[in-house]
């Protein structure tokens, strides 16, 4: 029998909790299809820090290389200030194992409520790749003469090309698997005569940032002569937040920056049902990849099992389908979209069921 090796974080909060539905689920998938999970935890978080004032050990990131793949549950403790927890564990494990794309599929399921008027399933179903090893999120820059009247404080977008153009080969590369049997169903007709199977959006900024922008511009067209398959487009990132709001079903692949992805994919997390459904993974294609729910650690939720585990069954179905059991994710995703018409709603305390009960609906569909 086939096995993995997966490291699980299960975090604070109520990432513990939706932890062990994941697992439940992914443990049943691995049950029906054959293969086996050998689960080792780690109590990186707020906890530990609190003990011991150690964030991440300096081996860790080191340990994480001989796991096919990382499950985290959330991270973020109330007693612990803002940025220490998010940049020392979450932004480390991505910088070291050079987690260098961030994968968002944006799906409304069948059954849950977005606030987009007129807009179903078949609306809201595109991917948002976004860049995660550059941008403002590398911390250069710095503060000069602070607490003063003249404090003067600075942050720097920062990109190479070597990043620019292996986060948009990737994304190229989405593109076309995705849709290599069948083409995008919102490409207009002219586009499918011409042998199109698939878009792909850049959002950027092009026309106020444009010394970073003009590169990402640059390599987007060079690396889409390779892909002739794929029609390309190009929006500045105000307007795309515009555009899934009113028509998101213009969108099949974006691509775009570190910082400017993750304020769109939290816009559109909430477009599809909010972040108890909403599932993302960072992942080195060639090296480990972390797989988590978009939500948070919930910490006035914890211990009442009341949380939605959805988000993290769906990244457990991610986690899945990278290490190479795509027929084991398929069905998860096939189990969560039973599953989800029979809740009340996504919120917490509101689904019509508990934590656990969601993950035995889940499980026992599979």
């Amino acid at each position: 029998m086939k096995s993995y090796n997966i490291a699980v974080i299960p975090g604070d909060g109520t990432g513990p909790e939706v932890i062990v539905e994941g697992l439940k689920v992914a443990n049943a998938a691995a049950a029906k299809f054959g293969f086996s999970l050998n689960l080792q935890s780690y109590d990186f978080g707020g906890e530990r820090y609190l003990r011991t004032g150690e964030v991440l050990p300096d081996s860790a990131t080191t340990e994480m290389k001989k796991y096919d793949a990382i499950y985290l549950g959330a991270i973020g403790h109330p007693q612990v200030k803002p940025g220490i927890l998010e940049k020392g564990i979450l932004l480390r494990m991505r910088f070291d194992l050079d987690q260098y794309i961030n994968l968002r599929p944006v799906k409304l399921l069948p059954g849950v409520e977005t606030p987009l008027k007129d807009k179903g399933p078949e609306h809201i179903d595109y991917v948002v790749v976004r860049e995660n090893s550059g941008g403002a999120y590398t911390g250069l820059g710095g503060v000069m003469m602070k607490d003063t009247p003249n404090e003067v404080a600075i942050q720097e977008m920062v990109y190479n090309r070597f990043q620019v153009e292996r986060c948009l080969r990737y994304a190229f590369q989405l593109c076309r698997d995705l849709h290599k049997n069948s083409p995008w169903r919102w490409l207009k007709d002219e586009d499918k005569a011409a042998g199109k199977i698939g878009q792909l959006t850049l959002c950027g900024k092009t026309n106020v940032l444009t010394y970073v922008f003009g590169l990402w511009e640059r390599v987007f067209h060079i690396v889409a002569a390779e892909f002739p398959d794929i029609k390309t487009d190009y929006c500045h990132v105000d307007a795309t937040c515009m555009w899934m709001v009113k028509s998101p079903e213009w969108f099949d692949v974006i691509v775009t920056e570190n910082l400017f992805g993750d304020i769109i994919t939290d816009l559109a997390a909430i477009t599809q049902g909010g972040l108890g459904v909403a599932a993302g993974g960072n992942l080195n294609p060639q090296g480990v990849s972390m797989f988590e729910p978009m939500g948070g650690s919930a910490p006035k939720y914890t211990g009442l099992g009341v949380i939605n585990p959805i988000a993290t069954i769906m990244a457990g179905a991610m986690m899945l389908r990278q290490i190479g059991e795509p027929k084991a994710a398929a069905t998860i995703e096939a189990a969560v979209a039973t599953t989800t018409p029979k809740m009340k709603s996504q919120a917490a305390g509101r689904m019509g069921y508990s934590t656990s009960q969601i993950g035995d609906l889940v499980a026992a569909t599979l």
